[in-house]
């Protein structure tokens, strides 16, 4: 992959770099501020980018905005938000273009480097990984359970898991079942949330926005 980091931590920046290269990526730049990010992608066309939320000079949306800006002026790109934080209404405001190709981590909770570097593989080529922490923030609970009460327990649990960015197999194999078992609640997700099939949409992304929105 081609990476560009936007991290205003020097430290955590360059230790970003130096662990995507020791792993055969490259890193044309590491930058500490939006508006470096912005040249950077428009010079590198990177196949993702790492970026920090809050970055100078305000510490607050300076990341979010430039990643959004990404997003439409390069949508080839993917977008990891590496943050502290769970900032709902920035990420609503990230997901609204769509979830592909659109990653959020807290930088607590990632458990080790395989982790990462997975979630960021799967955001370059398109997909989406989302911290369970940032899907049920999302998601909030008053709201999810009116949204989402045709679905049963385990169905819930499926689109979570497909709000994560994985694939059938992926969650057949997290919650030990088979992937036939898994395609009958995706099915079912699909025919309770009212996706009917269309050549047009991607029920999948459809129902995963439907889930952090309800």
């Amino acid at each position: 992959m081609r990476v560009v980091i936007a991290e205003d931590a020097a430290v955590l920046r360059e230790l970003l770099a130096q662990m995507l290269i020791e792993r055969g990526h490259e890193v044309p730049a590491a930058v500490g501020d939006a508006e470096a990010l912005g040249a950077a992608v428009a010079e590198h066309r990177p196949d993702v980018t790492v970026v920090d939320i809050r970055m100078p000079p305000t510490h607050t949306d300076e990341g979010l905005r430039a990643a959004i800006g990404i997003r439409a002026r390069h949508p080839g790109t993917g977008v990891l938000l590496f943050s502290q934080y769970v900032e709902t209404r920035y990420a609503t405001r990230l997901l609204a273009a769509g979830s592909a190709g659109v990653g959020y981590l807290l930088k607590d909770r990632v458990a080790n480097v395989a982790e990462f570097t997975d979630a960021l593989e799967r955001v370059a080529a398109g997909g989406t990984a989302l911290d369970p922490e940032v899907v049920t923030q999302l998601a909030g609970a008053g709201r999810r359970a009116a949204e989402l009460a045709p679905l049963t327990a385990r169905e819930r649990e499926v689109l979570s898991l497909m709000a994560q960015g994985r694939s059938n197999a992926a969650i057949a194999q997290a919650l030990f079942v088979t992937a036939g078992t898994v395609e009958k609640h995706v099915a079912s997700v699909f025919d309770k949330l009212g996706l009917p099939v269309s050549h047009d949409d991607n029920r999948r992304v459809l129902a995963v926005i439907r889930h952090l929105r309800s």
